[in-house]
């Protein structure tokens, strides 16, 4: 066993030295031509000279063999020619589609920017939509609080009126940046002002106690005038409505004129100034009650001399004594029902009437 492989190796190492040989002898000779020019060295001489005749014939017929290939199959080679020619051309005018489109390519990565841009400002849009559509209600709901308010006002319901003035008050707070809601707050406020109006209107009419408390504390609610301006703005409003009472007396008669003027006084100018403590003397300080004793003093003494002066102007065109005793009677009376708030003016009509 052991000789057998000696041999085997000694077989592989006397073929490596004649390629190493024939290598060195031919050193042009390729790999592949290397069992050829094996085949030749071991020709004999005679064989070596028949070798260049061998391979001039093998040559021939070769090429015989390869022009008999090519007559039978002239149309393939044709067709094979004018595919090339075909694919030159289309690649020529692929190459031209790809330089065109390498050109383009900046154009159409700006159109995608802008379709990314175009596409997210889309899609916020639809967000907002979306968001809009789920509360849609909402927003009409606060839409319609102006007119929501109007109505309220109109059927006299201030405090749920007010109330909604104070939601959109704090809402305008909250979202002073919106468009919406500082047009909705803007509405709002004249709605509101629109109920000032008629609130001040009412206390031009011919109201009692508990409607003025009403009134008075819807105003304070609104928050327009200071306590002051309250106070004043009640009086002034009260004295329209006893001059509209007294513009609505017919003068042609005076004596039926100085009786209902008398009653006026009588009656409603009692009320006011009953009406005026009852709403804005409480709980005040010191300073408080001086300014609202002076105020009230100040425009009952105005009503006062007012209803004298109207007399004395009056009373010389009354010509009856009795007319002139019953007048001084209703006078005197209504003197004594003023004193119990300290208007008792029974002092100054003697000299009205002697004059008379």
């Amino acid at each position: 066993m052991g000789l057998e492989k000696r041999g085997v190796v000694g077989e592989e190492e006397g073929e490596e030295e004649e390629v190493m040989v024939v290598s060195a002898l031919l050193p042009l000779a390729g790999a592949s031509q290397q069992p050829y020019v094996s085949e030749l060295l071991s020709f004999t001489l005679d064989r070596l000279h028949k070798e260049p005749e061998l391979l001039r014939v093998d040559a021939e017929r070769i090429r015989r063999q390869m022009q008999e290939v090519a007559v039978g199959n002239y149309r393939a080679f044709i067709a094979a020619d004018d595919a090339l020619s075909a694919c030159r051309e289309q690649l020529v005018t692929i190459g031209q589609h790809l330089d065109s489109m390498v050109n383009e390519i900046p154009k159409l990565s700006s159109g995608c920017t802008e379709f990314l841009d175009s596409a997210q400002q889309i899609l916020e849009e639809r967000k907002l939509n979306q968001t809009l559509l789920a509360n849609h209600s909402t927003l009409l709901d606060l839409l319609e609080i102006p007119q929501l308010m109007d109505t309220c006002i109109r059927n006299g319901n201030y405090d749920e009126a007010l109330d909604l003035e104070a939601f959109v008050s704090r809402l305008s707070k909250m979202h002073a940046e919106l468009p919406a809601i500082q047009a909705l707050a803007a509405e709002v406020r004249q709605t509101t002002q629109a109920m000032l109006s008629q609130l001040l209107q009412k206390l031009r009419s011919n109201i009692q106690l508990p409607e003025c408390l009403r009134i008075v504390a819807h105003l304070r609610r609104i928050g327009v005038f200071s306590e002051s301006e309250m106070r004043l703005q009640f009086l002034r409003c009260r004295e329209a409505w006893l001059t509209g009472i007294l513009d609505d007396l017919d003068q042609r008669n005076v004596y039926e004129y100085l009786k209902g003027m008398v009653n006026c006084h009588r009656m409603h100018l009692f009320d006011v100034v009953n009406q005026y403590r009852a709403i804005f003397n409480n709980d005040k300080s010191g300073n408080e009650e001086n300014y609202d004793s002076g105020l009230l003093f100040s425009w009952a003494m105005h009503q006062i001399e007012t209803h004298l002066g109207s007399l004395e102007a009056m009373l010389p065109k009354i010509t009856e004594g009795g007319a002139l005793s019953n007048i001084l009677d209703q006078c005197m009376y209504c003197a004594m029902g003023l004193g119990l708030v300290g208007l008792d003016f029974r002092g100054l009509l003697p000299p009205l009437f002697e004059d008379a």
